[in-house]
């Protein structure tokens, strides 16, 4: 908006706002900014309604205490970001749009969600179904729009980690793909979200991975040297990386512990969906899961225990998702959301590691 509102509306020529890097650096400082901002005023707000919340029974006994703080705090990640993408972006850039109606389709999800939980003030908020539903029209409409807009094959291709030249067409099989990415990165972050900044640094960490390989992708240059594909006009989307970098960390101002405000599902579900779509316009699925990992653990915890006990009657873990397991066997808070943080680093490197290992 500003590349536009300089060049066109006030006919001045700034060189700077051609340089994606240099847009790059304005979104994370400018989405962290409002975040810090509207954070006060939001927090504030939100306590003076009592919009609390709801912690679970059977959750670990120590998060009783966690009761009343007030949630829904990922309006203040949309806020930041969707302003900072919009001021920095190029608007005329499908991908932009893309990427922020997932955000905001399943921010809007998550928004019900919350509120309902609140206005009832149990831990239950929309049903499972509908959910499910709403997410999954949600993920198989940008599945559908980007497969009949891809201008090149790399579009729908499938590329293969450690190989520079396995690319697999997908056909209609990229929309069945995008869709299981987005729905279930989505759900990832959300079971994910269950201490104090557990969820969002390591979002801000595959944000930050992703949007390198953002960068790459849509520079020739790079991306035949580092044997990536070259996907034209996906690398606005570094600027959508860093503005939810930025977020992220301003809300996690207001986030770490002892949490003042919880994310919430409108947080959790967006941030989710949105990474989900990003590795899949960037073509790397499949590093995506790697980078992502603990979103990947935390589920895949969950998956097990509920097979497990349906299975065998009895529990793998002392609670699911794995971060809480760890609260049983005593480790204090803190202590599990660092190392949680630390093994995300890790993660993310592994897989930028994986553009040179080609």
């Amino acid at each position: 908006m500003l590349v536009w509102l300089f060049e066109e509306w006030l006919a001045l020529d700034i060189a700077l706002f051609g340089f994606i890097t240099f847009r790059t650096i304005m979104a994370a400082m400018t989405a962290m900014a409002i975040s810090l901002l509207i954070g006060p005023f939001f927090i504030r707000y939100m306590t003076e309604r009592k919009a609390g919340q709801p912690i679970r029974e059977l959750g670990p006994e120590s998060h009783l205490v966690k009761a009343g703080t007030p949630t829904m705090g990922g309006i203040m990640i949309l806020v930041a970001l969707a302003l900072s993408t919009l001021l920095w972006s190029d608007l005329t850039n499908r991908y932009v749009w893309t990427v922020l109606f997932v955000t905001l389709a399943f921010g809007a999800i998550g928004f019900v969600d919350d509120y309902l939980k609140i206005r009832a003030r149990n831990s239950d908020g929309l049903s499972a179904r509908s959910k499910y539903l709403l997410q999954s029209l949600a993920a198989l409409a940008v599945g559908v729009f980007l497969y009949y807009t891809a201008d090149v094959p790399a579009n729908t291709q499938l590329f293969v980690p450690f190989f520079k030249d396995v690319a697999i067409p997908l056909g209609l099989g990229f929309i069945v793909l995008t869709y299981f990415v987005i729905v279930g990165s989505s759900n990832a972050v959300n079971l994910t979200d269950g201490l104090d900044g557990l969820a969002i640094m390591p979002a801000v960490f595959v944000a930050a991975g992703l949007g390198i390989f953002a960068y790459a992708t849509s520079h020739t240059v790079f991306a035949a040297y580092l044997g990536l594909p070259f996907v034209p006009g996906v690398g606005e989307l570094t600027i959508f990386c860093a503005a939810l970098a930025g977020a992220g960390l301003g809300f996690l101002w207001f986030n770490t512990y002892p949490a003042q405000v919880f994310m919430g599902d409108i947080g959790a579900l967006s941030v989710g969906a949105a990474l989900g779509l990003i590795a899949v316009a960037v073509r790397q699925e499949i590093v995506f899961v790697v980078m992502a990992g603990i979103f990947v653990i935390e589920t895949l915890s969950v998956i097990l225990q509920v097979a497990s006990f349906k299975l065998t009657g009895k529990r793998i873990f002392r609670m699911a998702p794995i971060h809480h397991h760890f609260e049983k066997k005593g480790w204090p808070e803190p202590k599990v959301i660092v190392r949680f943080w630390i093994i995300a680093v890790m993660l993310v490197l592994a897989g930028l590691a994986t553009i040179k290992i080609r």
